[in-house]
């Protein structure tokens, strides 16, 4: 395309002929390829990240889900035992579920093969002629008792041996069972892993007769637990005579060296129960003997304190069932610090022993009903604790077998019956397989059903991850967390509520640091500070958030805690030192001369204010101590345990409200007169109006807050046992530092670039209307970038409530449901990391930790929807702006 233009003048020629280029506008094939390309790109990246957070979100649930089953049950083997025609009193099953004993009242044991019913061996117990009157076995089952007609006891032991053969060392002539396993007529042989053999066979043996009640005297109950170690164990069983006379006994057994022989010697103690034998339903001890507990048959529960072998005294008479109502069946559950009792209205409860004052106890503690199962179906006649877990078995009056988990409070699974409807006699003799995959119930006529079954998360209902829960030996019921313990027979706790509250917890202390460090830098930064300033703070800022949260926790677990715990009351006292240098800094200010704080503005203020800062920190260290031996009895950490007055503390944290009243009534009553009086002041000269003025405010407001103190602990308030506890070294308030730390970046990053977004035509708009800088920023900025703070806000959120490393090294990882500052805390994010590496795969406390991810999944998809929601809001505002 050409131009012609005319020239005039005298040293014009004529026209000249100028050309200009204009680009073709047409996008080029290349540009638009690329521009569908990417937006094909992004959206499929979308997309996948999409597909991807469900899909872990499916995986949590799915890993999940099986902690809500209810397990299942195989059909009955049924198959009927020879019997020598006495009743079965006992029975035993061997962890493989392979070798059944059947024991019954003559001594006569017949071993059998458990999943066929083949009969393997028969042995009996040598009597010498004595007639067994009273029988008791430990809850392992490995060691019996038994009670004589003439008043003696037989101790011994009825095992079923497990050890590894070689095959090449097996008997000639084996006789194949059903299943594969082999016999001997006399064991029972299995193949194991690692092409070896596993030989059972049962192992009968018993003591020498100890005398126990006077000669003639029939043993009529019997109650046998064995303690310490296997070296020295100790023997401790309990009797009563049919004269009605109880006697805790304990065997003490000597080996001759010359002869090898074995002696044992019984020492017996007589417990008054002043009960008659017809009147008791039943007998136990406890495996340490320093408790004897006799049930009568009109449902009290007698309990005695042997804990002095030489004085038992009556600890203890409770109501255990209605009167009128007998007991049908009762038991210790694993531990032996509940009792598990059934009665003849069908009724089954768990009872446990609880340490708390009461003047109807010798020792202060209670037998107490801490889980009801309500109603049966029909009285439950026979009881059999699990030896590793809470589960236990109970067999009714109809035959009927159920299996019950204490913790949880529920009936787990009704064995089934066979297809063919047969009739289930009345149950002689139950066990529960020591794996707890296997039942065996044996009837009154031989009759035997074996159910094996797979409950792998009893203990895991909504109620017991979400809801209270009366634990063993706890007052009350409560939300508790304790996945492990010393001992097999102790109580999972697994409830997500300490763990929730933690998440929360730690989030919210951090939030009250971050939030209000981190705007108001960001509103300085975007609307006061100089560009060149600004231009080296931002970055530096941003950078902070680079830093490993590992790093963070590091350095606040092993430098900063322990500066935190040697100066807490300079600490404490920082927290309004510091407002109020930066405050008094700000008004002194104001009284320089506009030129010269104008010269100044730039890095010379903010040194400044550092250096207020500086001054602020060194003021507090100084008058920290003071203030602690004039308010706090010369020791903080001593005070927040219980010590000397609420009232000084309380000060401290009714401040800040009356900060807020003094300054919002004053200028109510000062109103526009004192402003426009101001204005006809000179900068300075106004400045010190204002200093003045914010002096007697703040004297008003801390007489406020004494007067208000003095008042508020003289009524009885006292912030300890809330938001103040005894001061441990790694807390909540040194994790807030950290977790702030972490947080201030982000926060301030956002919302500062949320602030410079801001259409400069408003901000100027406001200037020029004659509002200062500062009625700028509050009115017309922070609305306008509300949607981009709460959004700055919400992800610092999410930042806290995810945070691992910062809560798992500068806590006490210490699941607790309070408030206060000075006591540790368990979050979500850092159960995982402490609990996972021991979890066992697909175990309870596995899933568990599986279903903590999943919460805290949840957790932050319902905190992020909610500030998107509030955002959208926001923006709506803005828009009309």
């Amino acid at each position: 395309m050409t131009d012609v233009t005319a020239e005039n003048g005298p040293d014009s020629k004529g026209p000249r002929r100028s050309v200009i280029y204009t680009r073709d506008k047409k996008t080029k094939t290349s540009v638009v390829l690329m521009d569908r390309l990417a937006g094909r790109v992004i959206s499929v990246g979308g997309l996948f990240v999409i597909a991807t957070v469900f899909a872990i979100m499916m995986f949590l649930i799915w890993v999940a889900m099986p902690l809500f089953g209810t397990g299942s049950a195989s059909a009955p083997h049924r198959y009927t035992i020879d019997q020598s025609g006495a009743p079965v009193i006992s029975t035993s099953l061997d962890e493989y579920a392979s070798l059944g004993l059947e024991l019954a009242s003559g001594g006569h044991l017949t071993a059998f093969h458990a999943p066929s019913g083949k009969r393997i061996a028969d042995m009996q117990f040598d009597f010498a002629g004595s007639q067994p009157s009273a029988f008791a076995r430990t809850l392992q089952g490995d060691d019996i008792a038994y009670g004589f007609e003439d008043g003696t006891v037989r101790l011994g032991s009825l095992a079923i041996e497990s050890r590894l053969v070689a095959p090449k060392s097996l008997p000639q002539g084996l006789t194949t069972l059903p299943g594969g396993d082999r016999t001997d007529g006399t064991a029972v042989y299995l193949e194991v892993a690692g092409k070896q053999v596993r030989r059972l066979a049962p192992s009968l043996a018993l003591d020498t007769l100890v005398q126990v009640a006077p000669a003639g005297t029939p043993i009529r109950f019997l109650d046998y637990r064995i303690g310490g170690t296997s070296e020295r164990p100790t023997k401790i069983f309990a009797s009563v005579d049919a004269q009605g006379t109880a006697r805790l006994s304990a065997a003490f057994s000597h080996v001759d060296m010359m002869t090898g022989e074995t002696a044992t010697e019984i020492v017996n103690t007589e417990v008054p129960t002043g009960l008659d034998v017809s009147a008791i339903s039943k007998v136990l001890l406890n495996t340490q003997g320093d408790r004897l507990i006799v049930v009568s048959k009109d449902g009290l529960l007698h309990r005695f304190d042997t804990r002095n072998p030489t004085a038992p005294r009556l600890a203890e008479t409770v109501r255990v069932l209605p009167a009128g109502v007998v007991p049908s069946a009762v038991t210790y559950l694993n531990g032996e610090n509940s009792l598990i009792v059934a009665g003849a209205d069908a009724s089954l409860k768990i009872w446990s022993l609880i340490d708390r004052t009461s003047k109807d106890t010798s020792d202060g503690k209670v037998f107490t009903a801490i889980h009801d199962f309500g109603a049966q179906p029909a009285p439950i006649t026979h009881l059999n604790v699990s030896q590793r877990t809470r589960l236990f078995i109970g067999a009714d009056q109809a035959g009927t077998v159920a299996l019950y988990h204490a913790t949880s409070t529920r009936r787990v699974l009704t064995f089934p019956d066979s297809a063919g409807g047969e009739k289930n006699s009345p149950v002689s003799a139950l066990i529960l397989a020591p794996r707890d995959n296997a039942v065996i119930a044996i009837g009154e006529k031989g009759d035997v059903r074996l159910w094996s079954f797979d409950v792998p998360h009893p203990e895991t209902t909504i109620k017991t991850l979400f809801g209270k829960v009366w634990y063993e030996g706890y007052p009350e019921p409560g939300y508790t967390w304790q996945s492990t313990s010393g001992t097999d027979s102790a109580e999972p706790k697994l409830s997500l509520v300490p763990l929730i509250f933690g998440t929360i917890k730690g989030a919210i202390y951090s939030l009250l640091f971050a939030v209000p460090i981190a705007l108001l830098a960001a509103i300085y930064t975007a609307e006061f500070m100089h560009f060149r300033v600004r231009a080296v703070v931002k970055p530096v800022m941003e950078l902070m958030a680079s830093l490993p949260s590992v790093v963070i926790g590091f350095v606040v677990a092993l430098v900063l805690s322990p500066i935190v715990e040697n100066w807490i009351a300079a600490i404490v006292l920082a927290f309004g030192v510091v407002p109020l240098t930066l405050i008094g800094l700000a008004f002194l200010w104001q009284l320089l001369p506009q030129p010269i704080a104008l010269r100044l503005d730039g890095i010379p203020k903010l040194v400044a204010f550092f250096f207020g800062v500086a001054f602020a920190i060194w003021v507090a260290m100084k008058v920290g101590p003071v203030l602690e031996y004039g308010f706090f009895g010369g020791d903080f950490k001593a005070w927040t345990s219980g010590s000397g007055s609420a009232a000084p503390f309380i000060f401290l944290l009714i401040l800040p409200v009356t900060f807020l009243i003094t300054f919002s009534l004053g200028g109510r009553m000062l109103g526009s007169a004192w402003r426009d009086r101001l204005r006809s002041k000179p900068y300075h000269i106004a400045g010190a109006y204002e200093l003045v003025r914010w002096i007697a405010f703040t004297i008003a407001a801390l007489a406020l807050a004494a007067l208000a103190s003095y008042l508020l602990g003289g009524a009885g308030f006292d912030a300890r046992g809330g938001l103040v506890d005894t001061y441990i070294q790694r807390n909540t308030l040194i994790a807030s530092f950290g977790m702030a730390f972490a947080v201030i970046p982000i926060i301030y990053s956002i919302a500062e670039d949320a602030l410079g977004a801001v259409p400069e035509h408003l901000r100027s708009a406001s200037l020029g209307c004659g509002a200062t800088r500062w009625q700028t920023a509050a009115w017309v900025i922070l609305p306008t970038a509300g949607s981009g703070i709460f959004s700055a806000i919400m992800i610092g959120l999410g930042r806290a409530v995810g945070e691992t490393m910062i809560v798992v090294m500068a806590t006490g990882n210490t699941p607790i449901l309070d408030w206060s500052l000075f006591n540790g805390l368990r979050a979500l994010s850092a159960n995982i990391n402490v609990e996972l590496p021991e979890a066992v795969k697909d175990s309870s406390l596995y899933r568990t930790l599986f279903l903590c991810g999943l919460v805290l999944f949840v957790m932050t998809f319902v905190l992020n929807t909610l500030a998107e929601v509030v955002r959208q809001r926001f923006r709506k505002r803005a828009a009309q702006l």
